[in-house]
């Protein structure tokens, strides 16, 4: 038999966050213990309105939802933008499969085949795949770690822009960067979205996370831009309830969100169960959110601090989310960590780490960077982070020894 395969699906990419699982399931057969820094998966618990709403809900029938979403869980999410300052009505929001499904979305109804995407580079790996299933490609805006990755003047993402541009697109704060955008950063979107006629896609589901007092503003937040912002958003990093898979998209736009409802009722309906459960996390506390933030704060210092002993090793201190890319003095960090689950361990422990290169859709870019996730515990943190040291020295392909 001769598999027929699309050219869609030959020319998307595997998940370069999860391409090294194999390695790690090898080390804990071995009896290894391995800190994951390479995933967002928070280990924060889950707050119990959660599991309440979920034990609570009791009918006779598991009934199909809307394909729109649950209006409790439409207008608690409402009210959430409010608090934010955020203007989106119930009709605005369509509740969807996690973050992921809002973004595929969204890639659909705006682009053809051969469409393009402007993204600040390094960005979150599934882009990639999201533009792939569209048939339309990320286009990068070149950042850099020196400048915190914030975004370069005007003139060089306008020379990007070309016929086929659909949308500038950003997550913020940042994945895999922690970078925090600036008011005036937003503005100069807005500002070029509107003389080329783009939209803007704005990623937010870290919203909650940033630090050193600095204050969140969201695309959301320019309102003469509300028609053409497609904001997606995620209960998983928020509330640490990454598997509920409960996401949403919202717009200001009602011919958008026409078009959209169209691909809410081809996949029918998200999970009743996880829209019940969803609702009783937007009644979370804003104390739990505070509590979360400060943890995390606490964590990015301690992890930031460990990297700074280790020679060699380049990383800027993230102003948000829960990432930090840093560049290592080794040949090819993909290698790197993969040797590193094979080889190395210190006491039967070893870590994991996401390769840099996965972040990037610039050829050779990232190669010798990775991305750590600061979701464990400070103790954890800090037996990674010795372990990683020790790992760069007895490295065989690290740069020193390469030289030497």
């Amino acid at each position: 038999l001769h598999m027929h395969f699309s050219e869609r699906i030959k020319a998307m990419q595997t998940s370069p966050i999860r391409r090294l699982v194999p390695f790690a399931d090898e080390a804990k057969k071995k009896g290894r213990k391995v800190y994951h820094l390479n995933i967002g998966q928070p280990d924060i618990k889950t707050p119990d309105e959660y599991f309440e709403a979920v034990r609570n809900f009791k009918v006779d029938t598991v009934a199909y939802a809307t394909s729109q979403g649950n209006n409790d869980l439409r207008d608690a999410i409402s009210a959430y933008y409010k608090s934010w300052d955020i203007p989106y009505e119930r009709d605005d929001i369509y509740i969807t499969n996690g973050g992921s499904e809002a973004l595929s979305f969204a890639v659909m109804t705006i682009c053809d085949p051969g469409d393009e995407l402007l993204v600040p580079e390094p960005f979150y790996a599934n882009y990639n795949a999201f533009a792939q299933m569209a048939l339309a490609r990320v286009v990068p805006i070149p950042t850099r770690a020196e400048e915190g990755f914030h975004l370069p003047p005007a003139g060089v993402i306008e020379k990007l822009i070309t016929p086929k541009t659909r949308a500038i697109w950003i997550s913020n704060p940042g994945n895999p960067t922690g970078a925090v955008y600036t008011p005036a950063e937003l503005e100069m979107l807005v500002s070029i979205a509107k003389k080329h006629d783009l939209y803007l896609i704005a990623d937010e589901v870290y919203r909650e996370f940033t630090y050193d007092g600095e204050k969140f503003t969201s695309l959301g937040h320019m309102k003469d831009a509300l028609d053409r912002v497609i904001m997606v958003d995620s209960v998983s990093k928020r509330f640490s309830a990454c598997g509920a898979r409960i996401g949403c998209i919202a717009i200001r736009n009602k011919e958008f969100m026409g078009q959209v409802l169209k691909l809410c009722q081809g996949r029918l309906c998200v999970s009743t169960l996880e829209q019940v459960g969803a609702v009783g996390l937007y009644r979370t506390s804003k104390k739990y959110l505070e509590e979360v933030n400060s943890e995390y704060q606490s964590r990015r210092d301690t992890l930031y601090k460990g990297l700074k002993g280790i020679d060699g090793v380049i990383c800027e201190q993230p102003k948000g989310a829960f990432y930090m890319m840093v560049k290592a003095p080794v040949d090819d960090a993909e290698k790197f960590i993969t040797w590193m689950l094979q080889n190395y361990e210190v006491g039967g422990e070893t870590m994991m780490a996401a390769p840099g290169s996965g972040f990037y859709s610039t050829p050779n870019k990232g190669k010798d960077e990775m991305r750590l996730a600061y979701v464990l515990k400070n103790e954890d943190l800090v037996k990674a982070v010795s372990i990683l040291k020790g790992a760069i020295a007895a490295y065989p392909g690290r740069i020193e020894a390469i030289k030497a």
